[in-house]
């Protein structure tokens, strides 16, 4: 454990603890070298062994590294001292935007456009540099005192160039500024960003979150289907040329939000322009609910007819004169053809009236009409039968569909339906049921478990359960961070029907304690530690000389195990035994004489 005073690298002494996380701890030291404070992320104990979790740590910092703006915390350094594997980065004297918010309650409209021009500024760079954040959330950004924005925590970034890309890179993010396609469980893009940037502008303004609920899936499914509230409805001072840009950033189709950060950060420029301020809403060009995003729409283009000139009108009337003589010439002749042609109509009705006795013997009679029997929970060939003895024919192939009350290879229903009249002789068409729908399980270990469970349940139907599990029963663990899934019930490859249970194990990531004894911890660093997880310590004493006078002998609760907010620790510490000074003898009892003489007299009166 680091602690404070300690040296990384002989060079950055730690001055405090300032932040935890799932992978890491963050600390604020001082660069000995520099004379300058920093903040150094260490990667945290008990995953330091792990080749997995050290290249994902490392692959932050190199994906940070490439970053260089005045709206990014800048990285410093990175490296490996006594297995404590580090980046050390600028350290930030202010708060997160998630503090601010807390304490405000919700920004100025001027305020919340100046933070959006920073980030979209920052995030462009990144974007710049094939670099997605994909965590952007007022917790990820740091704002100073005189309204500089930094944005933090690159550490789920994925380089968009990268060629080994695994499933560590899945959906990690606050599920508050997950975009839709994500929580559906298709890839990140740069338009990940722009929806997370604008659910933070809409909870700038505002001071509130879009969407809630009582657990994560919840939450997700309504960024994937509920509309966006409308931010003037809460506040009818926002222009709407300031709610356009919220509602053309967070459309749940892709195709309808801002084509890359540039856009988004020229909008923001210019929207309290009074010019623009009260443009027209936004509205969607595309479907919100898109199927197949492959249909582009096709602008329909008209053209106009050039006008005549006088000329060619000229030309035309000249035309339709010699026409009209034509017509006139033309009608005697078709007067002399009249007679030929009633006698040929006459011929073919004739013809039409031989064939149709000669081919259909019912053409001149009323068609009888039959009603469609039931045949489902038939077989095929049974249903056939039926039908065929009711008047009627049967397509000759039959339509598969999925069943969960007929079983396979039994009749569902037929089109047209049963029960319905029809003329005798129709076609009806036979629907084969091909049993209740299955779904073959998938493997989820090492994925979201939101991006999990949203699929399961709302793709397939599936009663899906997510449980906690002590990481330390569980071998060659993918990840440690709190939303991955570790082990599911059934195993891949089983088949599974609608309703059927599935349990989902996340790890149940906690903080242990330490072995003060061993590691030699000191009572000031036990007294920070029991301050900073909410412990009552009790500290007792021993004389001994087996230890140190103030080291640790021994402690109550014993180390690894799961630190408890309110509970007790005893410790108890060795302190210098008493050596006890014998008193001075009396005068009497110094004489040599007098003792030899009491000894003797006693002696002889006891003869």
């Amino acid at each position: 454990m680091i602690t404070k005073g300690q040296k990384i690298n002989d060079r950055y002494e730690i001055i405090k603890s300032i932040g935890e996380g799932g992978m890491a701890n963050v600390y604020l030291a001082q660069d000995t070298i520099l004379d300058r404070k920093v903040a150094i992320k260490v990667l945290r104990g008990d995953l330091a062994n792990d080749e997995k979790f050290i290249r994902r740590f490392q692959r932050e910092a190199l994906s940070a590294s490439s970053l260089s703006h005045p709206n990014i915390v800048e990285m410093y350094d990175v490296g490996e001292d006594n297995g404590n594997h580090y980046i050390v980065m600028e350290y930030i004297e202010g708060k997160t935007l998630k503090q601010l918010l807390k304490k405000r309650g919700n920004l100025t409209v001027s305020e919340a456009v100046d933070i959006m021009l920073q980030l979209t500024d920052g995030i462009s760079h990144a974007h710049d540099s094939y670099i997605i954040h994909r965590d952007l959330k007022p917790q990820n950004i740091m704002i100073q005192e005189d309204g500089q924005i930094k944005i933090t925590d690159f550490g789920i970034a994925m380089a968009l160039n990268s060629t080994q890309l695994t499933q560590t890179n899945s959906v990690m993010g606050s599920v508050h500024y997950l975009p839709p396609e994500q929580a559906s469980g298709k890839g990140s893009t740069i338009k990940c960003d722009i929806y997370s940037m604008g659910i933070l502008f809409y909870e700038l303004l505002t001071g509130v979150l879009p969407f809630k609920g009582d657990n994560a899936v919840e939450i997700a499914l309504k960024h994937m289907r509920d509309p966006l509230p409308s931010v003037r409805k809460q506040n009818s001072n926002i222009p709407q040329s300031v709610e356009n840009i919220i509602i053309k950033a967070t459309a749940k189709n892709p195709k309808n939000r801002y084509n890359d950060v540039k856009e988004m950060y020229q909008d923001l420029r210019v929207c309290l322009d009074p010019d623009v301020m009260n443009q027209e809403r936004y509205v969607y060009k595309y479907p919100e609910h898109e199927i197949d995003d492959t249909k582009a729409a096709i602008p329909t283009i008209k053209t106009k007819k050039p006008e005549k000139k006088k000329e060619e009108e000229k030309k035309e009337e000249e035309l339709e004169e010699e026409i009209a003589e034509e017509i006139e010439e033309e009608k005697e002749e078709k007067s002399k053809l009249r007679y030929v042609i009633w006698a040929l109509f006459g011929i073919l009705v004739v013809l039409v009236i031989v064939l149709s006795v000669l081919f259909l013997p019912g053409f001149f009679s009323k068609d009888k009409e039959v009603e469609i029997p039931d045949v489902s929970g038939l077989s095929v060939v049974d249903a056939e039968s039926v039908l065929k003895d009711n008047g009627l024919e049967v397509a000759k192939e039959t339509e598969k569909m999925v069943s969960a009350e007929y079983e396979i290879g039994l009749v569902v229903k037929t089109d047209p339906i049963a029960g319905r009249s029809v003329k005798e002789g129709t076609v009806i068409t036979i629907y084969e049921s091909i049993g209740e729908e299955t779904y073959t399980m998938e493997n989820f270990v090492g994925t979201n478990y939101i991006e999990a469970q949203t699929k399961l349940e709302e793709v397939y139907g599936l009663d899906v359960t997510v449980e906690k599990k002590d990481i330390e029963n569980i071998e060659d663990s993918e990840e440690l961070d709190a939303q991955i899934v570790i082990e599911q019930t059934p195993a891949e490859g089983t088949v599974l029907k609608k309703g059927d249970k599935v349990t989902l194990y996340i790890p149940d990531v906690y903080d242990k304690y330490p072995d003060f004894v061993k590691e030699e911890w000191t009572i000031d660093d036990i007294d920070a530690f029991c301050q900073q997880y909410g412990i009552t310590l009790e500290k007792k004493y021993q004389a001994t000389s087996s230890y140190k006078p103030g080291q640790i002998i021994r402690q109550s609760r014993s180390a690894g195990s799961k630190i408890v907010s309110g509970a007790t620790l005893i410790i108890t510490i060795a302190e210098e035994p008493k050596v006890e000074t014998p008193e001075p003898p009396s005068d009497s009892g110094t004489s040599s004489s007098g003792d030899s003489t009491g000894t003797t007299t006693g002696d002889g009166g006891n003869t």
